[in-house]
């Protein structure tokens, strides 16, 4: 990846029909940008990966395929002039966004969710430069971006509008590089942006070594906190709620009774719902982690925690955190939660990871993603398969929790 430069990553469904006007759309901004001297990345399948390698490829510029080993439908397309093969989706995902100038999301399935929300939380938290980010067809798209407008913003405060300012939604290649070329014309805002501990420097050129010997180191730290563990249940939601809301307390109530039911608590040891997880895992005698991220040496973790660990890099935090538990609680959040969310819905789809519950608390709040999912995804798109659906769960009370995780062996 460090011979590249100027890259634009496209992602999208494997699914989508080679005559469906998203694979025309996808095939004619990969050849515009390859024209104007932008590598394409893509997760080198079918489909949408497909159509952008293959209009990269036809005007003679760079394409890039970094594919995932699956049981079904990820083979490597014909189009990619440079190419690598992955087996874990943590180490491919890091090298898809690592480099990219700008990122380009058509309809897709969890894995295309999971990406971009991926890719929003790291900006938010700046983990990652702001980079642009453009969506392609309205029709897709619209129904998602309400849902993060109407409940995660307006409902508990878990995003702002600049953060949904960071997205671009357009109908044409033509607008989609319009407005990636005015955008790149600009340096990245990176003010406060903590790149020596984050994706935005993870080129050969740029002093990696230390960087590499840091993920290893922590994730060797993880693996060995993990191994420490047992019968984990992971809760996640924002940070933004207070004490005296609903959210916090069923989240504290929650983890109390999760570990009167011999369970340990993990969260990622913020504040909020994942600190309320905790205190009523503490108070319980429990077992409370927090795996936290550092900014320049600095961490915000809750009070409430029996093991602690500090990560530099989300993207090492994140696989430590989603790696052991046994079931997952999301509470209403914003981008980190839905990729987190989203990350372990899409290891369970492509058969990484044995089947686990995944509950989104309280089915007012999440009615609105979870039908944009039956609706848009399945439905209108068919870019998941009708099981799929039945991988996301609502539910409405600490106690359809407890029915819903499985007993401790």
């Amino acid at each position: 990846m460090n011979k590249s430069h100027n890259e634009v990553t496209i992602l999208g469904s494997a699914r989508i029909d080679p005559r469906s006007k998203y694979y025309k759309i996808a095939r004619e901004l990969g050849a515009l940008l390859a024209k104007n001297g932008h590598p394409v990345i893509t997760g080198g399948g079918p489909g949408i990966m497909e159509a952008a390698n293959r209009g990269a490829m036809e005007a003679g510029g760079k394409s890039l395929g970094l594919n995932i080993q699956l049981p079904f439908e990820q083979v490597l397309n014909p189009y990619t002039t440079h190419s690598t093969g992955f087996y874990y989706f943590f180490t491919r995902k890091v090298m898809m966004t690592t480099p990219a100038h700008g990122f380009v999301f058509f309809p897709g399935g969890f894995g295309t969710l999971d990406e971009l929300f991926e890719v929003l939380d790291n900006i938010e938290l700046k983990k990652a430069k702001n980079v642009p980010i453009v969506l392609v067809g309205k029709e897709f798209w619209a129904p998602l971006l309400e849902f993060l407008k109407k409940q995660a913003m307006a409902e508990v405060q878990s995003l702002k509008q600049k953060d949904l300012d960071l997205i671009q939604v357009v109908e044409t290649a033509e607008e989609a590089w319009e407005y990636l070329r005015e955008a790149m014309k600009r340096e990245p805002r990176d003010s406060g942006v903590d790149c020596d501990n984050s994706v935005c420097k993870m080129r050969i050129e740029e002093n990696t070594d230390w960087r590499i010997f840091r993920i290893m180191s922590e994730l060797v730290e993880g693996f060995e906190l993990l191994s420490k563990l047992k019968n984990e249940i992971t809760v996640l939601g924002t940070k933004s709620i207070k004490e005296d809301n609903f959210y916090y307390r069923e989240a504290y109530e929650l983890g109390k009774r999760l570990v009167k039911k011999g369970f340990s608590v993990e969260t990622g040891g913020g504040h909020g719902a994942p600190e309320a997880a905790n205190k009523g895992a503490f108070e319980a005698g429990g077992e409370s982690i927090g795996l936290t991220l550092r900014f320049d040496g600095r961490e915000s973790r809750n009070e409430y925690l029996t093991r602690h660990q500090g990560f530099f890099f989300p993207f090492t935090r994140k696989l430590i955190l989603t790696a052991p538990s046994h079931a997952f609680t999301a509470f209403p959040g914003g981008f980190g939660t839905l990729h987190q969310f989203f990350e372990v819905v899409v290891l369970m789809q492509t058969r990484k990871i044995k089947p686990m519950p995944m509950l989104l608390f309280d089915s007012k709040f999440w009615a609105p993603l979870i039908e944009f999912v039956d609706e848009i995804l399945y439905k209108k798109f068919n870019t998941i398969q009708s099981e799929d659906r039945h991988f996301i769960r609502a539910v409405d009370s600490v106690d359809e929790v407890m029915k819903l995780i499985p007993r401790v062996k």
